[in-house]
């Protein structure tokens, strides 16, 4: 077990919820570290005194498990490993390759003395007829890559590189616990996130979409890519890709705006982005039209793009998106009159607005990033985050951060 590195707030949220009669579901893209996480609750459970045979640890990736595609025979081979005596905790690694899983899930539940856990690449895991047997009868446990604060715990830098230095390496290879092993080797660690990339595309999105052209949903993630951070609708999308000749579709030249939502909502489903929404702060709703797509590793990004500093802006921009979600918050871009807010930020009882930006030093861009938080009636907080290090700490009340300090906190 000792190469596997900790993650707390994780297993701390696993073991919240041990014992707690209801199926934990880890959620996130490949490779993001859920089979890692899993196999760090089947310690702490052996540490804390669980016998052998009443944890069972199966991932369905493995071909050990190659005749068990369908919940019958899932559930029989799993009942008829469940000791007579003690709990027994369940613990299910790429549990989407069984078809009909959510069945045998709610047998073994209610049949058995069991606690369950589950790990799944695409949110077709948490699908309709899943949510209709098991509603309000699990909680979704979202991983995400690295953080920035769990990036600098995971890797051994040279001594004297200072935390500057390794905040760029964090924007150039992203949060993929895998290239610890390629110790910022960049033609490895391009290897391997094409890996990640390819398998999610094939695997979790093509396999379980059979009406899907390869090449649409590459350029559309090629597009999303080239746009992190821009405000766009997939009519937009659609229009662009046409107009560029990129794709066709049949007679018609123009690429549906419907088909580009279908492969947004793809990407999403396989965890490789987020789409956010719009509100008016001051008409306090959320408006139906034009969101921004972040994308949840850098690393995949530059993989596909290259690194250009030209970016940075947009990249720290999602980084601080990643953020808000690992911290819990509901987030939206904000609308404040002809103005836009990068992030409004909520939780039940709190929320705090948010303006990214690469630096503060000119007057006219810190006159633009101030002007919508000024503008906002309410008296949350209001933060402006961005790479100078600064002694002004704040605009008239208005929180002036440095970007890193404000990760690292």
């Amino acid at each position: 077990m000792n190469s596997l590195i900790n993650r707390p707030e994780y297993l701390e949220q696993l073991i919240q919820n041990k014992d707690v009669d209801l199926v934990k579901i880890v959620t996130g893209i490949r490779r993001c570290g859920k089979s890692s996480l899993l196999d760090l609750f089947h310690g702490y459970l052996s540490e804390n005194g669980v016998p052998d045979e009443n944890i069972i640890h199966m991932n369905l990736e493995s071909l050990r498990y190659r005749e068990l595609t369908d919940y019958l025979s899932f559930y029989d081979y799993v009942s008829s490993h469940i000791p007579e005596h003690g709990k027994t905790y369940l613990i299910f690694d790429e549990l989407q390759n069984v078809q009909h899983w959510e069945k045998a899930i709610e047998s073994l539940r209610l049949d058995f003395d069991v606690d369950i856990y589950i790990t799944g690449s695409n949110a077709y895991l948490l699908s309709t007829e899943f949510s209709t047997l098991l509603s309000g009868r699990y909680i979704e446990i979202r991983m995400l890559p690295l953080s920035f604060k769990e990036f600098l715990t995971f890797y051994e830098f040279e001594p004297g590189v200072s935390v500057e230095e390794k905040f760029q390496k964090y924007l150039k290879f992203g949060g993929m616990p895998i290239l610890r092993e390629y110790r910022f080797n960049e033609a490895r660690i391009n290897q391997a996130l094409e890996g990640i990339y390819s398998t999610v595309i094939l695997r979790d999105i093509l396999q379980r979409n059979n009406q899907t052209d390869q090449e649409t949903l590459e350029k559309i993630m090629m597009f999303l890519c080239s746009n992190i951070g821009s405000i766009t609708s997939p009519n937009k999308i659609g229009n662009i890709l046409s107009s560029e000749g990129d794709i066709r579709s049949g007679k018609d030249k123009n690429i549906a705006g419907k088909t580009v939502e279908k492969y947004i909502s793809m990407l999403r489903s396989a965890f490789v982005f987020y789409s956010v929404g719009r509100y008016d702060v001051k008409g306090k709703q959320l408006l139906k039209t034009l969101g921004k797509n972040y994308i949840s590793d850098m690393g995949i990004r530059n993989m596909l793009l290259g690194y250009r500093d030209a970016d940075r802006g947009h990249i720290i921009e999602n980084i601080v998106f990643l953020e808000l979600i690992r911290r819990d918050y509901r987030v939206y871009i904000g609308k404040v009159g002809e103005t836009e807010i990068d992030f409004v930020a909520e939780k039940p009882d709190s929320k705090v607005y948010i303006q990214v930006t690469e630096s503060m030093q000119s007057p006219e861009t810190r006159e633009r990033e101030l002007r919508p938080l000024r503008m906002i009636p309410d008296n949350y907080e209001k933060i402006v985050l961005s790479m100078d290090r600064s002694y002004i700490t704040s605009y008239d009340g208005i929180m002036n951060l440095y970007l890193i300090d404000w990760l690292l906190s």
